[in-house]
């Protein structure tokens, strides 16, 4: 895949997932991660959201995970993303706020592309800041397009109109809450 080899050299590619069309990177390399933010025009203190391929992946990012987290893990059909408390192993400029959002797409296309890769991918909306997220490739302006160095050549022609649900852990003293 020579996706792989444009993220293992810091590079951005476009690609669908379980949701919308994302721009991602390395997950892990902070001047890729600085590269999307540039290409959006993002506020580098909005957190990014990650995508990891399978709940082994998962406990390598994160401090702890909650058995009721890993319960909606296994129940979901849907795509789920999941704020944790506390991330490891990761950039800072991912989230400001130490928390992390985490989603295992059950995608095809992102799932050979996180297990080939073998690290963590970026995944945010491949639209400029401000501007509505694309339903579909044709809908992705130039700007984005152009920006890039990789773009992946399937379901261009798919419209997604499926939101990931999203659960946030807190954790109250010894409490642990999900909503």
């Amino acid at each position: 895949m020579k996706e792989i080899e444009i993220l293992n050299n810091g590079g951005i590619i476009l690609y669908p997932t379980d949701t919308i069309w994302g721009l991602g990177c390395d997950a892990t390399n902070i001047k890729a991660i600085e590269k999307i933010i540039s290409l959006k025009g993002r506020d580098s203190s909005k957190n990014l959201i990650i995508l990891v391929s399978n709940i082994e992946m998962l406990e390598k990012y994160i401090e702890f995970l909650p058995s009721q987290a890993l319960s909606l893990l296994n129940e979901f059909e849907t795509p789920l993303t999941i704020i944790y408390p506390k991330s490891k192993n990761l950039p800072s400029l991912l989230s400001q706020d130490e928390t992390i959002g985490i989603r295992i797409p059950k995608h095809k296309y992102c799932q050979e592309l996180i297990r080939n890769f073998k690290k963590p991918v970026v995944s945010t909306s491949a639209n400029i800041s401000n501007q509505p997220s694309p339903k579909s490739f044709k809908e992705i302006s130039n700007e984005i397009k152009n920006g890039v160095d990789f773009i992946a050549e399937v379901e261009q022609d798919k419209e997604s109109s499926q939101a990931s649900s999203i659960f946030k852990i807190t954790l109250e003293g010894e409490t642990i809450k999900i909503r």
